[in-house]
């Protein structure tokens, strides 16, 4: 078979990949205990081989441009490929390692994902995360993520989706509001009173709430007295000091339900979901990594939040 990559061409990919991660030359040169001027060098032969411009450069940082993106999305994924077989042949590392950069809606990290990384690190100490917490759907591609967790499942036929479990939906409201406002007693009783609304990063729209009348899925405008745009959780805030009624997840109000802080409302109409589910790139390989964590996941996820007595 031809050689086409010889240990200086290795070198340089490896290279060029921490320079990419780290967007600088010399955060790269100082992780691999050489001068930025190496560093340098060695992404100066790359683009020199391949006749394109990987980096965009600046006095400041360096950024991946559309060619260099695509080939470190390659590189990473055979450098990557190269080391777990390296580990399985020589027995010296078959655990998962690495860094594991995740995407996920806010309110759904926070109660149900980020209590459980401890846990997976304790089983598996070589992995890292870098997460982030935000309401928008993620471009794997540009942003190169390794997985994002979602309750609305992108139309991209590129990316799998693995359901993690269902949602339930719940009306909540303070004992204050309801004091001051009344207790709604029907589904017409919404429209007059203060409703909290979360508008949809992705469609400016305000996300319809959800009920089950006689065995039937109504979905329901309510007019919003507040509405919160990227934080989801300052609604909850909201509803907790008094603001107006919530449709939002059980699993963040379940303690708030527990301790009488905030009231359940219509349970007849309830018993709505979403299904929130693992979204990942369709790659012919998967890193060891990714793969454990998807498991734990839905291992641990699988049955869903513990809900409140009612």
């Amino acid at each position: 078979m031809e050689r086409h990559l010889n240990d200086v061409m290795l070198g340089s990919l490896e290279l060029f990949c921490l320079a990419a991660e780290m967007q600088s030359f010399t955060a790269a040169a100082q992780a691999a205990g050489l001068n930025p001027a190496a560093v340098s060098r060695s992404v100066a032969r790359l683009e020199q081989r391949l006749g394109v411009r990987l980096f965009v450069r600046s006095t400041r940082r360096i950024h991946l441009t559309d060619s260099g993106r695509t080939y470190y999305d390659h590189c990473r994924q055979a450098l990557s490929l190269m080391r777990e077989a390296e580990s399985k042949l020589t027995g010296a590392q078959t655990a998962p390692s690495g860094l594991l950069r995740i995407s996920m809606a806010s309110p759904y990290g926070h109660y149900r994902v980020l209590p459980l990384l401890p846990k997976f690190r304790l089983r598996y100490p070589l992995v890292q995360f870098e997460l982030n917490l935000s309401n928008r759907n993620v471009d794997f591609t540009a942003e190169d993520f390794d997985l994002a967790i979602r309750g609305r499942t992108p139309p991209d036929s590129s990316l799998i989706a693995r359901k993690l479990e269902d949602a339930e939906l719940v009306l909540v409201a303070s004992p204050a509001y309801l004091a001051r406002a009344g207790v709604p007693q029907s589904l017409d009783d919404l429209s007059r009173h203060d409703c909290l609304q979360f508008v949809l990063p992705s469609t400016g729209q305000f996300v319809a709430w959800q009920f089950r009348v006689d065995g039937r899925d109504v979905d329901l405008a309510t007019p919003p007295s507040y509405r919160c745009v990227e934080d989801y959780l300052g609604m909850v805030t909201l509803a907790r000091q008094g603001a107006g009624l919530l449709q939002t997840y059980r699993y963040i109000v379940q303690e708030d339900l527990a301790s009488g802080r905030l009231q359940e409302l219509l349970p007849a109409f309830g018993g709505r979901s979403r299904a929130f589910s693992l979204i990942y790139p369709n790659r012919e390989h998967t890193a060891l990594r990714v793969r454990a964590f998807i498991e734990f996941l839905i291992e641990e996820l699988a049955h869903g939040p513990v809900s409140a007595e009612r």
